[in-house]
């Protein structure tokens, strides 16, 4: 082998190996900042943790837990990048205090609720339909109201948040629902 060849080869070998550790790196920090735990180290103490604690996401007759990362975390790699930016500001709140307290997060509440909803809706509620799925739904089980308006939001073209807003956490007080005004 030539000199200059082999100081090629230990170039690329060298550039692969790098480039194997930065994505591994990536990786782990992916899954890391994916976690319940994760999540908890900054919103246990805010109120979400707790409505979140009281919901059926996390405690139901099933025994199936649902948790933030599950609703607020998309699966597809693209989506969860760019979730995970936004996220970056949501913990930079966090951080620097614009949420830290009770008052402030109450105060921001409508704002951040507001972007999540959007979010959802955009994906058509992709992260809810990961674990519910309407061709699964039971008419035998629920309600029949409950599934008429299911078959009846389905025919309308409606996402599962337009109708769920505040199945896990509370609602914000400013928030006034468009089909009651």
């Amino acid at each position: 082998m030539k000199p200059n060849q082999s100081a090629l080869t230990k170039l690329i070998l060298a550039g692969m190996a790098l480039g194997a550790l930065l994505l591994g790196g990536a990786h782990s920090a992916l899954e890391a900042t994916n976690t319940q735990r994760f999540c908890a180290s900054c919103h246990e103490r805010d109120a979400s943790y707790k409505e979140y604690r009281a919901s059926p996401h996390f405690s139901n007759r099933s025994g199936v837990r649902a948790g933030c990362p599950d609703c607020h975390v998309p699966r597809p790699l693209g989506a969860k990048l760019a979730r995970k930016l936004v996220a970056a500001r949501e913990v930079w709140a966090q951080v620097t205090g614009a949420i830290d307290t009770p008052e402030k997060f109450e105060a921001r509440r409508m704002e951040m609720a507001t972007r999540e909803w959007d979010r959802m809706k955009a994906s058509n509620s992709r992260e809810c339909r990961s674990c519910h799925v309407f061709e699964a739904m039971s008419a035998e089980t629920q309600k029949p109201s409950v599934f008429k308006k299911h078959v009846d939001a389905e025919a309308a073209g409606k996402t599962c948040i337009d109708c769920h807003k505040g199945v896990v956490h509370n609602l914000p007080k400013e928030y006034r629902d468009p089909d009651e005004e």
